[in-house]
């Protein structure tokens, strides 16, 4: 299957799960109505972004893989018949805890996990205090849809887990995210953050030579505690080809569902007159491993 056609559902989310889960489903079935065959999933689509303050309270949120949020979403698949991306938040065991991708395959199974592996520690972004850092490594899920290289929002600025996930051999780069401003940092610094977000992703799909398909949430978040100004979530999902140019791009206010369709055969086409894979100097990067050259 060279092309396929891709459902993104971007949207806005409040502090009714139930009402957010209902939101999602519809959208699921929306996209599969428009002839999609996977869709994909903000990051925390099924709550508010918890993490912009430290309350243990909120762990109370997290259920374990498979469970009932899990079997939800499995039905949803099931039901519009697509491969679906979801993020959910995974008790794993007590005081134990992931920020995890799952894709559910058609039928409705799981087809694979993701435990998201860089974990962020920003004012408002107090996610060290919620996740244990992902253990499962950067292997693509495979799927009917092909080999799916799900990293989740953090990571989206780490070069060397697109490399590793396409090295491994995934078709599509795919990034569920929650990200946004601050709502005192001027005009010129919030163009400068978004601008930083795109370009590393789109630098992704160029280094690789594949697709890249970033879905953001939207909206505006209040930091429950009182001490932070909230998020103002700057949605811009976008799909990328795998030569860094727009296929389609979301606004930045507005809830949005479409389907875009990827042709994975340009990623052959693109690697043949880029070919960087041939080119890396693997005899040379060890350092890589080291945090830093002293």
């Amino acid at each position: 299957m060279s092309k396929i056609k891709v459902g993104i559902v971007q949207q806005e989310c409040s502090g009714n799960k139930t009402s957010n889960i209902q939101k999602s489903i519809e959208e699921i079935k929306k996209c599969a109505s428009m002839g999609a065959e996977i869709v994909v999933l903000q990051e925390l689509h099924a709550s508010l972004y918890f993490c912009q303050t430290e309350d243990v309270n909120l762990f109370d949120l997290a259920e374990p893989i498979p469970g009932p949020d899990s079997e939800i979403f499995a039905q949803a698949a099931k039901e519009a018949g697509v491969v679906l991306v979801t993020s959910l938040f995974e008790k794993r065991a007590a005081g134990l805890y992931h920020n995890t991708a799952v894709v559910f395959e058609k039928d409705g199974s799981i087809a694979g996990k993701y435990r998201k592996m860089h974990i962020p520690d920003d004012p408002a972004f107090y996610e060290k205090f919620y996740f244990t850092p992902g253990d499962l490594g950067f292997n693509p899920i495979h799927t009917s849809v092909g080999k799916l290289g799900l990293l989740v929002c953090w990571d989206q600025w780490y070069p060397e887990a697109a490399r590793l996930m396409a090295l491994a051999g995934a078709e599509l780069l795919i990034y569920p995210t929650a990200i946004g401003w601050d709502p005192s940092d001027t005009q010129e610094e919030k163009a400068r953050q978004l601008d930083a977000w795109i370009i590393s992703q789109r630098g992704h799909a160029v280094a690789n030579g594949l697709p890249v398909i970033s879905v953001n949430r939207t909206g505006f978040e209040s930091d429950p505690s009182g001490v932070g100004k909230g998020i103002t979530f700057w949605g811009n999902s976008f799909v990328a080809g795998p030569q860094g140019e727009f296929i389609r791009r979301f606004s930045a206010e507005y809830e949005q569902s479409e389907v875009v369709e990827i042709d994975k055969a340009r990623t052959e086409d693109v690697r043949r007159i880029w070919p960087f894979f041939r080119d890396r100097r693997i005899d040379a990067y060890g350092d890589i491993l080291k945090r830093y050259r002293d």
